[in-house]
């Protein structure tokens, strides 16, 4: 019998039976379980188990939060329900049997556009400081233009061009791409597909309109006849090219002998592709789009505008919540294509000021509160860049009030916006530097919808925010605390209380743990800790302890247990156990003893963010030992194995 047999048995009935479990894995503190019904776990009994410390549902998985020993416990579970675990990926595919259609569908087009984002992201800011070079006049009085008058920026603003063509023209390419990537398919293949949907040897379909259709080029079989048409830009027929592509190859893959599978399945599936895309789904995919976009551009340019526009500005910030506001990147990207111009995306960056501005009346009413502004005042900034999440999820959610006004706010700013025929010509960052991304003549304009979108969240954040008595106390709060510390200061200095100190065990920006976008550690139910947003990539042992475990598998998570007893926590990334140890070196093993200063994991931030994933470092008290109280350090950044983050009584 195992320490977690009994709870193990336990937790195995509540959650529906063996039968009821269709997957089953762990991370450092987690049991991942992927139900059949959902409906039938009892969480009441699950949570009321002493090794349970709660239970959440997220991304169609059920997970019961453990804590440290989570891998003894899963070993247990393992023995008593005769279950076999499963990879984490293993775990995220069965939990889309959870998902809706509208939440797979969703996932799936996040998933394939979330990797071009980067990318737009330039193509539009290039396209915008084009705008300013190029084609806004404000030299010799008003007639000429930058380059005009310049024969560098003339060249510059020429060359440029090369990296907008890349971006917007050759889009199909990326999308193709990023499909058989996420589908796990042949990535080569889909490259050469979206070449051919944008190959030099096609009219271009930027060309079409003005092209009559007897001098439109032809492919001639004898019996019929296909165009010869691009889709430059062209979101639809790209994603349709692309998932031809991926159910071909899985067709003739299962279904031709290994021995010949190297030479006959990606030419069967390509040539077949290819065909189907410029004899069928291409011109099927571009009249879908093209409905869409005259659809959306209808909403947006008809009688009803206003109300479209109202209803989309107040809806936009919530769709993030759901993860479906990633529909309207394909939607701005039709609209660019088929009328030179978006209504939609300003809308959208003006939402991103409007709960940044909500923030920043947040930062005016805690302005005396120190904890409270080391996470309003960034994500403030953050949300200003078009960086949304850490403002709504970290400030604005929290309180409520805040992301209605903001909501409000965006509602109205769009109306004038749409009202006034404000576009813009690329999808590019959101937020203030949005402007960039305007059609010259509607900059104006767009000003005056940013100026609405500062001013009305924050005054009714603040009215509301005052009503309610935020920042009222806060004062005295500080002020009492200040005198507390003082005393705890002086009574350090007399050889009292505070006699330990745990160091910064990363070097970078600190926030409570309160503010980590997780909901397992934000709400402590692992323990109260610190969090860390990294500038380097090393994580140190805080004080003198023994290595308690390391997570062989993912490496991104460790524990230490110090002289005293106390257990430490260490969590690097959110959701990094699915890089299976991918970007991650450890430095020490179970058991080893580990100084104050000693390196306990390296990790690569780039590799971490370029999957996906936030790289916040955090570390929990898992368990105080003969400690007393812990006092947390205020700083807004700290230098690992340098400054103090922590102290405790003895």
């Amino acid at each position: 019998m195992g320490k977690f047999s009994e709870d193990a048995g336990k937790l195995l009935q509540y959650v529906g039976g063996k039968e009821n479990i269709a997957a089953v894995s762990h991370c450092v503190t987690r049991m991942r379980f992927v139900l059949n019904d959902p409906d039938k776990a009892d969480v009441k009994a699950i949570e009321g188990l002493s090794s349970s410390k709660g239970t959440f549902t997220q991304a169609g998985q059920f997970q019961v939060i453990i804590g440290n020993e989570v891998s003894s416990f899963y070993n247990d579970f393992v023995a008593v329900s005769g279950l076999e675990g499963v990879t984490k990926d293993a775990v995220k595919k069965a939990a889309k049997q959870n998902q809706n259609v509208v939440q797979r569908m969703m996932s799936s087009l996040a998933e394939i556009f979330a990797p071009l984002i980067p990318a737009i992201i330039v193509g539009g800011l290039i396209l915008g400081f084009r705008n300013i070079i190029g084609e806004i006049a404000l030299f010799d009085g008003g007639t000429r233009t930058l380059t005009q008058i310049s024969a560098f920026w003339a060249g510059a603003n020429s060359f440029l061009w090369l990296i907008g063509e890349a971006v917007f023209h050759f889009l199909p390419v990326c999308i193709v791409w990023s499909i058989t990537k996420k589908m796990g398919t042949t990535q080569a293949l889909g490259i050469v597909l979206g070449i051919t949907l944008v190959s030099p040897q096609l009219l271009n379909a930027y060309s079409v309109a003005t092209t009559a259709a007897a001098d439109i080029p032809k492919w001639n079989f004898g019996a019929f006849q296909v165009d010869m048409i691009g889709y430059q830009a062209q979101v639809l027929p790209a994603m349709l090219a692309g998932f031809t592509l991926v159910y071909l190859e899985r067709f003739f893959r299962k279904i031709c002998p290994a021995v010949v599978s190297m030479i006959v399945v990606p030419f069967c599936s390509l040539l077949l592709s290819v065909i189907v895309a410029h004899g069928i789904l291409g011109p099927i995919g571009w009249k879908i789009g093209s409905l869409i976009s005259d659809f959306v551009n209808a909403g947006l340019t008809s009688s009803f505008k206003g109300v479209f526009a109202g209803v989309f500005g107040f809806f936009y910030a919530p769709l993030v919540i759901t993860g479906l506001h990633h529909m309207s990147n394909a939607i701005d990207l039709q609209l660019i294509a088929d009328f030179g111009g978006t209504n939609l995306w300003p809308m959208i960056a003006l939402s991103n000021i409007a709960q940044g501005s909500a923030v920043l009346a947040m930062v005016r009413l805690q302005k005396n509160d120190a904890k409270a502004r080391e996470v309003s005042v960034p994500s403030c900034i953050s949300c200003y860049l078009g960086v949304t999440e850490p403002a709504m999820f970290g400030v604005n959610l929290k309180y409520g009030f805040p992301f209605i006004c903001g909501m409000v706010g965006s509602a109205i700013a769009a109306v004038v916006s749409v009202t006034s025929g404000v576009q813009a010509q690329a999808i590019g960052v959101g937020g203030i530097p949005g402007i960039l991304s305007i059609k010259p003549q509607y900059m104006g304009m767009f000003a005056v919808c940013m100026a609405i979108v500062i001013a009305v969240p924050f005054g009714l954040t603040y009215m509301v925010g005052k009503k309610k008595g935020i920042g009222s106390t806060a004062g005295a709060g500080d002020g009492a605390e200040s005198a507390n510390d003082g005393a705890a200061a002086e009574s350090a200095a007399g050889g009292a209380a505070l006699d330990n100190s745990l160091l910064a065990f990363a070097t970078g920006r600190v926030v409570p743990v309160e503010e980590v976008p997780d909901q397992v550690f934000a709400s402590k139910a692992l323990g109260d800790g610190i969090a860390v947003w990294p500038q380097e990539g090393c994580l140190l042992a805080p004080a003198d302890g023994t290595v308690s475990v390391v997570m062989e598998e993912s490496l991104h998570a460790c524990g230490i247990t110090l002289d005293n007893g106390m257990e430490l926590l260490f969590h690097i990334g959110l959701d990094t156990v699915e890089m299976k140890g991918s970007g991650f070196e450890a430095c020490v093993k179970a058991g080893d003893r580990v100084h104050a200063g000693d390196e306990l994991i390296r990790f690569d931030r780039e590799k971490i963010k370029a999957a996906g994933h936030p790289d916040v470092v955090i570390m929990v008290v898992t368990s105080m030992g003969s400690a007393g109280a812990v006092q947390w350090e205020r700083a807004e950044s700290v230098a690992a194995g340098a400054d103090v983050i922590a102290r405790f009584q003895m």
